[in-house]
């Protein structure tokens, strides 16, 4: 079983423990901490357990070069690559009023630390765990000086080889036992031929003392649900109220009824995911009385008569007599009264 341990406070991953399912805002939010607001609540009313951000102290993420270059897309906020940035970047005190906001409603908030400055305000602010994202899993310093905090993390690990994953494994143990990592592949909209959900398997075989879980960046809501069933322990999907609006990432988010019936397959798919024990159950008793078949004598067979398997019928009968799967042991034996041709064999006419 893989390793149990708490992600946020009062919330344990991993075992038999409900799937967390992170609502990744990102910058959806379009620089406006009124819609940020409105997210979250909305991350809270579809049944996410935490809403995340992404946070950048923003010379210590780009160069000065990146942030000077002109930025022309049909989804800037700003003529130059920083003026977009800046525009949707929260400062420190819009994120405290974030928290405090997400806490009054009951949600658990975090972000992606895009860099180790914003790393160390976000432990500031007493995120419950760090997400790292897919472009910093190959960053093994920032990897490392992240884990030795001591709060739980959650690793994306979109671009990236089945190698480095081994490397980011052995960094993140050798200064913390909690974290999970997530398949992932960074493309917006991702193909579905290209989800590739069987490296969750993979990630159980190779890391069979962390959960696995997956970061998805398809549409729509069906291949998430199925990371579900293969074993994830966390998702990760972006949300968004509005796809068309100004952004990369929109087109490839669940707006608020999509999100909700994410949180409704799952938890409907962890219920009916149920039990490994193979057994008859209540609920098919009915079906099991009705439908139900067992031994019946094909010939009249007299008492004494040294039993074959010739002399028997599997049908439905009334009453309900020796199931199927017994009747081999009857070969040998004999009756102790005389039975008609379609009589039930019960267990107490048995010699």
């Amino acid at each position: 079983m893989s390793l149990q341990f708490e992600l946020c406070p009062g919330r344990m991953i991993g075992g038999n423990h409900p799937c967390f399912i992170i609502a990744e805002i990102g910058q959806n939010h379009q620089g406006d901490i009124e819609i940020a607001k409105k997210m979250i609540k909305m991350a809270k009313e579809c049944g996410a357990d935490c809403a995340k951000f992404q946070k950048s102290e923003l010379e210590h993420k780009f160069s000065k070069r990146a942030l000077e270059r002109p930025y022309n897309s049909k989804h800037s906020w700003g003529k130059t690559y920083g003026e977009h940035k800046r525009h949707l970047e929260f400062s420190h005190d819009q994120y405290r009023e974030l928290k405090k906001y997400a806490s009054e409603i009951g949600i658990f908030l975090t972000a992606s630390g895009m860099d180790e400055m914003a790393v160390e305000f976000l432990h500031e602010l007493d995120v419950p765990f760090f997400k790292v994202a897919s472009c910093d899993a190959n960053n093994f310093h920032y990897l490392g000086e992240t884990a030795k905090k001591g709060r739980p993390m959650v690793v994306s690990t979109g671009m990236q080889s089945m190698e480095t994953i081994r490397q980011v494994y052995r960094t993140v143990k050798e200064h913390n036992q909690t974290f999970t990592l997530l398949q992932c592949t960074s493309a917006y909209p991702l193909d579905p031929k290209d989800v590739n959900l069987r490296v969750i398997t993979e990630y159980q075989r190779e890391f069979p003392d962390i959960p696995i879980g997956y970061s998805g960046h398809e549409q729509g809501v069906h291949i998430t649900v199925a990371a579900v069933a293969m074993g994830a322990k966390v998702v990760e999907r972006h949300v968004t109220l509005d796809k068309t609006w100004k952004g990369n990432d929109h087109e490839a988010s669940l707006e608020p009824s999509e999100l909700a019936e994410l949180v409704r397959a799952i938890r409907l798919v962890e219920t009916a995911m149920g039990s490994p024990v193979k057994q008859m159950l209540p609920c098919e008793k009915n079906c099991h009385d009705k439908l139900g078949k067992s031994v019946v004598a094909k010939v009249a067979i007299r008492s004494g008569v040294v039993l074959s398997l010739d002399m028997f019928a599997v049908k439905v009968g009334e009453p309900k007599g020796i199931p199927p799967e017994n009747i081999q042991q009857l070969v040998g034996k004999k009756l102790k009264v005389d039975v008609d041709a379609d009589d039930s064999i019960l267990a107490n006419m048995i010699d």
